[in-house]
């Protein structure tokens, strides 16, 4: 019996099991709830009648499309604060780099209404007006760390030799950056990108604190719909924000490979 339950442990696929158990639960199940709500009108028979009503509703669409052009500034003004903050970090010793990462990731220790609250307080303390700039501000405090830790990790771990290459080749500081550095960092800034366009198209909460629910987003819109007992409606938007948020995946991880392809060949 104990030698039937060793060699039953020694095999992988049985630790594999929890994992499996655990996806099929929390996120495969779900997953397939919402296409099924989606899918089924109120009588309980299939109905595309949910989509065309998302159509056909153009404050929910205008929703959506705002919610995207939200997300796009907020992870372009990340990206562009985020990837020199990086680039430094990865220039400094070892141990004062993990200084300045860690006092990056310490505010990500509490929570993001907690957070969000703050940056309400700080507002009224500076007596400026909320809205969409305290929205963007604060989107940008709460997930700029998901930007800055991705890019810097990928480039710490870059090889040395391959700058000292490229400099002996002749290549200036500019080109050795938009040639070699900045192709081999693009792992990193795909996964930033993706940590960050993510959360934020479907945040409601920072949205509905930092413009007094002024401005509403989809996330919003989803929840607003799932609390009123329109589960079939929200699903329906909810299976919507997944294709896009899976379409862009998509396009990162092509972008991803062919810049890291263009730095293999240089």
């Amino acid at each position: 019996m104990r030698q039937r339950i060793s060699k039953l442990l020694a095999r992988r696929r049985v630790w594999s099991l929890p994992y499996v158990i655990f996806m099929a639960i929390f996120i495969v199940m779900p997953l397939l709830l919402i296409m099924f709500y989606a899918f089924q009108s109120k009588s309980g028979g299939f109905s595309m009648e949910n989509f065309v009503r998302f159509i056909n509703q153009p404050e929910a669409a205008n929703t959506f499309i705002y919610s995207i052009g939200i997300a796009l500034i907020t992870t372009i003004i990340c990206l562009v604060l985020g990837y020199p903050a990086a680039y430094v970090l990865s220039k400094l010793k070892p141990s004062n780099a993990r200084l300045v990462v860690m006092l990056f990731i310490l505010p990500m220790w509490i929570n993001v209404l907690v957070r969000t609250l703050a940056t309400v307080a700080l507002f009224d303390f500076l007596r400026l007006p909320l809205g969409e700039g305290a929205l963007i501000f604060g989107m940008v405090y709460n997930f700029l760390p998901f930007m800055i830790y991705p890019i810097y990790n990928v480039l710490q771990k870059m090889d040395p030799s391959l700058i000292e290459a490229a400099e002996d080749l002749g290549a200036t500081p500019r080109q050795v950056f938009g040639r070699v550095v900045f192709p081999l960092s693009m792992p990193g800034i795909v996964s930033g990108i993706m940590m960050v366009f993510m959360p934020t198209i479907s945040t409601f909460a920072i949205a509905e604190l930092l413009t007094m629910n002024n401005i509403k987003l989809f996330g919003t819109t989803i929840q607003e719909n799932i609390n009123n007992g329109m589960w079939h409606y929200g699903a329906a938007l909810s299976l919507i924000m997944l294709i896009i948020i899976g379409i862009t995946s998509l396009f990162t991880d092509a972008t991803s490979d062919e810049g890291t392809g263009d730095a293999t060949i240089l």
